[in-house]
């Protein structure tokens, strides 16, 4: 699933295989903006903000969303694509290489001026170079909600999506359903500060420290099984801002409290 580890790697290959060449190719799939053409232009940077992509290219920015099931891939010119043509929302080439991004939830070109338009409401970024804790802090923990929908919400802390909501609680022994309010937060953003940074250069991400197949989490899509600390069997609900924006929530009912 696609979190702000998810989409940092993404920038960060882009920008390896782009930064500083010309567009060759560029082919936008989406209303809205299929008919933008920034061929000729030289590709600035690629960076991630929380759960966005933004590459800059000329003084415009190609904006994107992965959402559940949006991901980036990059090519050598003339390889063939990992995944079916038809998926494919934004392509962006030079001599060498090729971004595709397939299945995107969001795709937009836009000056790079105007970024804050999509990007501005996005609180403190876990990855980003201004990450500011005390920030982040002050947001989730005036937050009355449960903290899992507190950790999730953009704008209190960019980056953080239902994978890591579901393992941090568990690792700081809180409820999910917790009022943000009632929670230590400084220490919560801390462990997923540290969570998601050692999970930036992974292709596998793990929250146990143990690579194998099916022993990367403590709790998330585990209902039913043993707790790995204890062995109570582990629950299952669901849990959301709104009834359309409901996330599974996983949970040790004697390990968090």
């Amino acid at each position: 699933m696609p979190e702000g580890d998810t989409v940092f790697r993404a920038a960060r290959a882009i920008g390896d295989a782009l930064v500083g060449q010309e567009v060759a190719r560029f082919d936008i799939r989406v209303p809205g903006s299929a008919t933008a053409d920034l061929r000729g232009e030289v590709v600035g940077s690629s960076i991630a903000r929380g759960k966005h992509l933004l590459l800059r290219i000329g003084d415009y920015s190609l904006h994107s969303h992965l959402k559940m099931e949006g991901r980036w891939h990059v090519y050598r010119r003339g390889e063939r694509w990992r995944a079916p043509a038809f998926q494919a929302r934004a392509i962006v080439g030079t001599s060498s290489a090729d971004a595709v991004g397939f299945e995107l939830a969001m795709v937009d070109v836009l000056p790079s001026a105007e970024e804050d338009r999509l990007v501005g409401h996005l609180g403190p970024d876990l990855l980003g170079p201004d990450w500011d804790i005390a920030e982040a802090a002050r947001r989730v923990g005036a937050d009355p909600r449960a903290a899992h929908v507190a950790l999730l919400d953009q704008r209190n802390v960019a980056g953080f999506g239902n994978v890591y909501a579901n393992e941090l609680l568990f690792v700081r022994g809180i409820l999910p359903t917790t009022p943000a309010t009632e929670i230590d937060v400084t220490a919560v953003l801390e462990t997923g500060y540290r969570m998601i940074h050692a999970n930036r250069d992974r292709s596998g991400r793990t929250f146990t420290g143990n690579d194998r197949p099916g022993q990367r989490m403590w709790v998330y899509r585990r209902e039913g099984k043993p707790c790995r600390r204890c062995g109570t069997l582990i629950r299952t609900d669901e849990i959301g801002a709104l009834p359309t924006s409901e996330r599974n929530i996983f949970w040790c009912p004697r390990c968090q409290h």
